[in-house]
């Protein structure tokens, strides 16, 4: 049988094809009030170092934009022209740093070095365009507090400047810090960097871990359960069951709060100790809303990996449909952050995924393939065939059909007007642990 994805059959995220997986585990930290005071310094003298560095680079820009044979009608700069600017250039000129600035000795070299790689890596992003032609944004100046993060490349390795030992982390030039481990790290399992960043509730450290040990992809010849997912904002997702999930609304619940705690913000004056613990709470609500969110994209995630060996999904222009009336219960939803844990999830699973074309799955019918025009208004997908079901339930059928065409498995899951003419979906009560949410 010829599959319409290639010999190695369904389109997987890009790790899977290597003989290992990266997978980040992130705790949270006990440092003592003097290893807070030295990770804000920290924090500090790299934003500094981030600012200068990133000037040369604009500097060099502005000088080198125009030709050799004309020259900006608006100005142009007098003096001699400096040479291209890049990472090594700026990794060079550390030792130079050190000296003019001695405060910079008290800092661990990698972390240093590996400031300067982010920004030639913001740089890159911004002058080179990627396969699809898009640039990001230009690199910005960093504000005091902007730089919440530093990491040390190497760790539990000779030269490292960080090492694990059971609960304790060794960081070079700041101590021994207490790391409350909510669960182990697993045997065979290589720690490859440690990223130390800030929340508005404290300190974390984000292990960056190795497994070698890559799931095993089912065999498509195996494949007995699948689905399509519709995402939506009246129910999160429909699946091609009939089942349905109701939206959270996490962050439309926390307004009332959230625009209490605001208000009282604003009375304050702007840099003053109640300003400060007062824009503490406000961050720690925006921290409590984004957890929940994540938790229930875990779990989401992980029930459609248990239940079907084959998830069709559609690729929306969700960045398109944020800037519509519609963008506060988009951006609450996170239609994206969800697809993406999904995808990570059936991969550590062995399952496939597969993103589909959604043009036309709200208006065709899943059974004739005819064109219902309807409104967003209307709910319910009627058609002159005989079938009458949800308009969500219908999308989602259509859907697994685009997906499993060439696939040795029924697309519509055996749906037809032999059935009762009025379907309706069912709601499930997503109710997973914990701890099989945490990915």
């Amino acid at each position: 049988m010829n599959y319409p994805y290639g010999k190695s059959g369904l389109s997987l995220p890009f790790y899977i094809y290597y003989e290992y997986m990266l997978l980040t585990y992130q705790y949270k930290l006990a440092p003592t009030p003097e290893q807070i005071v030295i990770l804000e310094i920290w924090g500090e003298l790299l934003r500094r170092h981030w600012n200068y560095a990133l000037g040369e680079r604009l500097d060099w820009l502005r000088r080198t934009r125009s030709q050799v044979d004309r020259c900006s009608l608006v100005c142009e700069p007098i003096g001699e022209i400096p040479s291209k600017v890049d990472y090594f250039a700026q990794a060079s000129n550390l030792k130079e740093t050190k000296e003019l600035f001695p405060d910079y000795k008290n800092i661990y070299a990698d972390c240093q070095q590996q400031n300067l790689m982010r920004l030639d890596k913001a740089w890159k992003r911004w002058l080179t365009p990627d396969k699809n032609g898009k640039r990001g944004g230009r690199p910005r100046f960093k504000k005091p507090g902007d730089i919440s993060s530093f990491t040390f490349p190497r760790v539990n390795h000779p030269k490292a400047g960080a090492y694990l030992t059971g609960n304790v982390l060794k960081l070079s030039k700041i101590g021994k810090i207490e790391v409350i481990l909510h669960r182990q790290i697993p045997d065979g399992f290589e720690i490859k960097q440690a990223t130390i960043l800030v929340k508005a509730d404290g300190w974390y450290c984000s292990f960056s871990l190795e497994d070698k040990t890559v799931p095993a992809v089912l065999p498509i010849e195996e494949i007995k359960t699948a689905t399509g997912i519709d995402v939506g904002l009246e129910k999160f997702l429909t699946t091609a069951n009939g089942l349905s999930i109701a939206v959270p609304q996490y962050y439309r619940k926390a307004q009332a709060t959230l625009a209490r705690q605001q208000r009282q913000l604003a009375r304050l004056t702007k840099g003053s100790k109640n300003y400060q613990k007062q824009s503490n709470k406000v961050a720690r609500l925006h921290l409590h809303t984004a957890r929940q969110r994540k938790e229930f994209h875990y779990q989401l995630a992980h029930w459609l990996a248990n239940s079907y060996d084959l998830i069709v999904f559609e690729n929306l222009n969700i960045r398109g449909l944020a800037r519509t009336r519609l963008a506060k219960s988009i951006l609450d939803v996170a239609w994206g952050a969800f697809l993406e844990i999904m995808q990570a999830v059936a991969v550590k699973r062995g399952k496939h995924t597969i993103g589909v074309d959604p043009r036309g799955t709200s208006i065709n019918c899943s059974n004739c393939g005819q064109r219902v025009e309807k409104t967003l208004a209307i709910r319910v997908h009627s058609c002159s065939c005989g079938l009458v079901i949800d308009r969500d339930w219908n999308a989602a059928l259509i859907l697994l059909k685009r997906g499993s065409v060439g696939l040795p498995i029924s697309g519509c899951r055996g749906l037809d007007i032999s059935q009762p003419v009025k379907q309706q979906v069912s709601f499930v009560n997503l109710r997973c642990s914990r701890y099989t949410a945490c990915g």
